[in-house]
């Protein structure tokens, strides 16, 4: 019963060890992909796969696009947005 408990403890360490580091909270659920607000004041929103955004949100540019939270492209976009002719600026 002892070596059980035992090696139950550390399946369960190194479970988490290997898997606990790894978890990262996704921007969007799935089926869905990010979208950022026009203008100075940013905002994100979560858009279904296959349809547009609207107004007065856009695509993300391309290879610029977060999808996971404090991941490096979550961090950039909350100190820059893009204005109406899809350049990026600093809020």
């Amino acid at each position: 019963m002892r070596t059980r408990i035992v090696l139950a403890t550390v399946g369960l360490a190194g479970l988490l060890v290997t898997g606990g580091c790894s978890f990262q909270e996704n921007i969007c659920g799935g089926g869905e992909y990010p979208v950022i607000a026009v203008g100075g004041q940013g905002g994100s929103a979560c858009v279904p796969e296959g349809q547009e955004p609207t107004a007065p949100y856009v695509r993300y540019p391309e290879g610029k696009v977060p999808q996971h939270v404090d991941d490096e492209w979550d961090v950039y976009w909350r100190s820059h947005g893009v204005d109406e002719n899809g350049n990026i600026i600093e809020r």
